[in-house]
């Protein structure tokens, strides 16, 4: 009889857990959720859902905020050997989408979602690590006359030790290591330690992107910038340091076998205004680019505090500007922290610089 009723009370389970996840998905006055199918996995202490979809409630934006495949919650059972219970999170191929819109009603940011409070409500237990596999992120925009769509696929991460089970005694105990693709095509590694215990931010954050075809980006640059490229290639680092609140850290931004104006091409198809701006943009980059890399570029220094709002120091801006064309190029490496520099492993693709040159010797 005991039997029976155990036989019974597992079949219903996944329907009782289905009804409760949307349940709590649904609690959101911004935002609306739902899944598919839901499995319990009782020998591992864990469950899936399937088919995650979270929406705004309101406005006008055709794309979800998340959706994603599966997420699995399950007890991390190594750490019961440090005496603690907590779990992890895996999520399969997620898709995040931002959206700038000319009014709320068309953005979606994601802000104003008890987000930490539904994942409690999800999982009973701490969540100690999370992993992401395959997922994408996607800034879009549906009011320019063609729709923008700039985005990082093939995204894989984790993050470990948010509840610190060790007890160690570096400050900095969680680490988030990230990788992906921008545009299909060039790759992006990010690192990053940072105390989740910390009353305000403290964290360090180590970045960098190489070899991205800034032809891809003639989307984003024609809405929000009024030109586009005919050419060249773009690589970023960034590096940020945030102890008790207070951010310190640059940006810094290198183009390499850049063309932005083209007098054929610009007056054919632009506008005067937009062909004038070309010009000037065009005109800028080459005066300013350091010619034995044929690269444009600078450092941009940045600060900020507990408030949340940040400064840049636009003097040392265009005195690197001036600093990479005439004195020393800027490489695509850390200023800063040689350590986390020597954990990436990038090299300039040889397909890259063999497209680079060719182009070169074209024009």
């Amino acid at each position: 009889m005991l039997g029976l009723v155990f036989a019974v009370a597992r079949a219903l389970l996944p329907s009782i857990a289905r009804e409760y996840v949307n349940r709590t998905l649904d609690r959101n006055l911004l935002y609306e959720g739902r899944v598919g199918d839901v499995e319990i996995h009782l020998l591992r202490g864990a469950y899936s859902i399937h088919d995650l979809h979270i929406s705004q409630r309101t406005g006008n934006v055709p794309v979800p905020l998340l959706a994603a495949k599966e997420v699995d919650f399950a007890i991390q059972w190594k750490a019961l050997l440090h005496g603690r219970v907590v779990g992890q999170f895996v999520m399969l191929e997620p898709e995040l989408n931002f959206v700038a819109g000319s009014d709320q009603n068309e953005s979606q940011t994601g802000s104003g979602g008890p987000w930490l409070e539904m994942i409690q409500d999800l999982f009973p237990f701490t969540i100690n690590s999370a992993v992401i596999q395959d997922g994408s992120v996607h800034f879009r925009a549906y009011q320019s006359q063609k729709p923008v769509d700039v985005y990082l696929s093939h995204l894989n991460a984790t993050i470990d030790d948010l509840s610190n089970i060790r007890d160690q005694t570096n400050p900095l105990v969680a680490t988030v290591q990230a990788s992906a693709m921008v545009m299909d095509q060039a790759k992006l590694e990010l690192k990053m330690t940072l105390d989740p215990f910390s009353y305000r931010p403290t964290f360090h954050l180590a970045l960098r992107l190489l070899g991205l075809d800034v032809t891809k980006l003639n989307d984003l640059a024609l809405a929000f910038g009024k030109f586009d490229f005919k050419r060249g290639w773009f690589d970023l680092v960034l590096e940020a340091d945030a102890k008790e609140g207070q951010l310190t850290g640059y940006v810094k931004p290198l183009f390499r076998n850049l063309k932005v104006f083209s007098l054929a091409q610009d007056i054919k198809e632009d506008t005067v205004l937009q062909f004038f701006w070309q010009a000037l943009a065009g005109g800028t980059t080459s005066v300013f680019k350091n010619l034995s890399r044929d690269q444009f570029g600078t450092l941009i220094p940045f600060t900020g505090g507990a408030s949340g709002s940040t400064t840049t120091d636009i003097l040392a801006t265009i005195g690197n500007v001036l600093r990479n064309a005439f004195v020393r190029a800027y490489l695509p490496r850390l200023e800063v922290d040689q350590a986390t520099e020597q954990d990436f492993q990038f090299e300039v693709p040889s397909f890259i610089e063999e497209l680079s040159t060719t182009a070169s010797e074209g024009q």
